[in-house]
C-alpha cells in the first residue's frame, strides 16, 4: 500500500484568480492530475509539515552543491528512459526517486512540478542555474526544438563523464604530494609543540650555550606555543575568505594568467583548459546550438580567464563574418595544432567531430603529464620531508654531545 500524504497547493482558476488549499495523495504528480481535472493550473505543490524534516544549515556553509558526476549519471539515465518511450514526467519522477544527491532530487522534483504547469524542460531547468549549467540547458533546448532530446542527453552524459574522468586523473596525481606535504606540516608542528620543549628544558637545566640551529628551533617552538590558536583562527578565516573571493573578477584576473606561467604546472593547466574548450564546443555544435551562443557559453566553462578572453574575441570576429579557426591564430593560448585541425574541420564540414578528436588528444596529454609529474614529485616530496624532519632531529641532538661534557 502506498503511503498517503497531505499536500498544500496554490493554483490559478480559469479566471486567473489565485487559490490555495490541501489535498491528500500519494505523490505531487497525483495532486497535479487532480487539480488539472478540476480545471485549475497548478503553481506550487508542497508536502505539509515538510519543514519538520528540513536539515538545519548555517548560512554560507550549508549550501549543497550538485556534483558533475551526479549530473552525468542523471543525464544518461534520463536519455535511456526517454529513448525507451517513457513520458517526460514519468522519467523525471523515477529520477527524483533514485538519485542519491538530495539536492538534485529536490531540484528534479521542482522541475517536474514546473513542467506539469505547462513549461518546457529547458525553461524549467533554466530556473535552477546553481544545479544545471548553461551548457546543459541550451543543449536540452536544442534537443527539444530538433526532436532528439534523448540523443542530446546522451551527449551531455558523455561530455560530463569525460570531464569527471579528466578531473579524477588530475586529483589522483595531486593526492600523493598533498598528503605528504600535510603529513610533513603536522610532523613539524607536533615536534615543535611537544618534543622540542622537552629537550629545551633538559638543555636549560644542564646549563651551557646551545648551538645556533638548536636555538632557532627553540625560538620557533616558543613562538608557535604562544600563537598556536591565533594561527588556527587565521587559517580558518583565510580559508573562508578565499572561498568567497576566489571567484571575484580581481582575483581571477590575477591568478589565472599566473597559472599558465608556472614552470611545470602551467602547461598542464593550459591542456586542461583546451580539452574542456574543445569538448564543450564540439558537443554543443553537434547538438545544433548556434555557434555564437555556443562560444558565449563555452567561454564561461573553460576554467581560465585567459582562454575565456580569447574565446570572447573570437566570438566578436565570427559575429563579423570571419571563420572560427582563423582568429584563433592571433591568440598564443591556442597552439598551432588546434588552429590547423579546427581549420580542416571547418573546410570538411566536420568541425564538431574534429573538436572531439582534439579534446581526446589533450585528455591523453593530461594523463601523460600527470603521470610524469607524479613520478617526479614522489621522490622530491620524500626528500623534502626527510630533509625537514632530519634537520630538526639533528638540531635537537647536536647539544647532547655537549651535555656529556657538562655532566663530566
Amino acid at each position: 500500500m502506498a503511503t498517503m500524504a497531505t499536500f498544500e497547493y496554490k493554483v490559478r482558476d480559469r479566471s486567473g484568480s489565485m487559490k490555495s488549499g490541501t489535498l491528500e495523495a500519494e505523490s505531487p504528480s497525483q495532486v497535479a492530475q487532480k487539480l488539472k481535472s478540476m480545471g485549475y493550473a497548478p503553481i506550487s505543490i508542497t508536502k505539509t509539515n515538510a519543514g519538520m524534516n528540513k536539515e538545519l544549515t548555517i548560512p554560507g556553509f550549508g549550501k549543497k552543491k550538485v556534483k558533475l558526476k551526479d549530473l552525468a549519471i542523471v543525464s544518461r539515465q534520463f536519455a535511456t528512459m526517454i529513448n525507451s518511450g517513457l513520458s517526460l514526467l514519468r522519467a523525471l519522477n523515477i529520477l527524483s526517486e533514485q538519485t542519491e544527491s538530495k539536492e538534485l532530487t529536490r531540484v528534479i522534483t521542482e522541475v517536474r512540478n514546473d513542467i506539469e504547469t505547462g513549461n518546457s524542460l529547458s525553461v524549467s531547468m533554466g530556473k535552477h542555474p546553481e544545479c544545471f549549467p548553461p551548457l546543459m540547458v541550451n543543449m536540452c533546448r536544442a534537443g527539444e526544438v530538433g526532436g532528439f532530446l534523448d540523443g542530446v542527453l546522451l551527449q551531455i552524459a558523455a561530455n560530463y563523464e569525460a570531464e569527471v574522468k579528466l578531473r579524477g586523473k588530475v586529483k589522483s596525481a595531486m593526492t600523493y604530494p598533498v598528503v605528504v606535504f600535510v603529513i610533513a606540516i603536522v610532523a613539524v608542528i607536533g615536534m615543535l609543540l611537544f618534543i622540542v620543549p622537552v629537550f629545551a628544558g633538559l638543555f636549560t637545566s644542564l646549563g651551557g650555550k646551545l648551538p645556533l640551529p638548536t636555538q632557532i628551533l627553540v625560538v620557533l617552538s616558543d613562538f608557535l606555543k604562544s600563537y598556536f590558536y591565533m594561527f588556527i583562527i587565521v587559517g580558518i578565516g583565510g580559508t573562508v575568505v578565499w572561498g568567497k573571493v576566489k571567484r571575484t573578477e580581481q582575483v581571477v584576473n590575477f591568478v589565472d594568467p599566473l597559472k599558465l606561467k608556472l614552470p611545470v604546472f602551467g602547461n598542464l593547466f593550459q591542456k586542461i583548459a583546451l580539452s574542456r574548450f574543445c569538448r564543450n564546443l564540439g558537443t554543443m555544435m553537434h547538438s545544433g546550438v548556434p555557434i555564437l551562443q555556443a562560444l558565449d557559453i563555452v567561454a564561461d566553462t573553460t576554467g581560465n580567464v585567459v582562454l575565456a578572453r580569447a574565446v570572447r574575441e573570437v566570438q566578436d570576429s565570427v559575429r563579423q563574418g570571419e571563420a572560427l579557426a582563423a582568429p584563433l591564430a592571433n591568440h598564443p593560448v591556442f597552439p598551432p595544432m588546434v588552429v590547423q585541425m579546427m581549420s580542416v574541420g571547418e573546410d570538411t564540414g566536420a568541425l564538431d567531430s574534429m573538436l572531439h578528436k582534439i579534446a581526446e588528444f589533450y585528455d591523453q596529454e593530461v594523463e601523460a603529464t600527470t603521470e610524469s609529474l607524479t613520478a617526479l614529485i614522489e621522490p622530491l616530496m620524500i626528500a623534502f620531508m626527510g630533509a625537514v624532519i632530519g634537520s630538526m632531529i639533528v638540531a635537537l641532538y647536536m647539544p647532547i654531545f655537549k651535555n656529556f661534557e657538562l655532566i663530566k
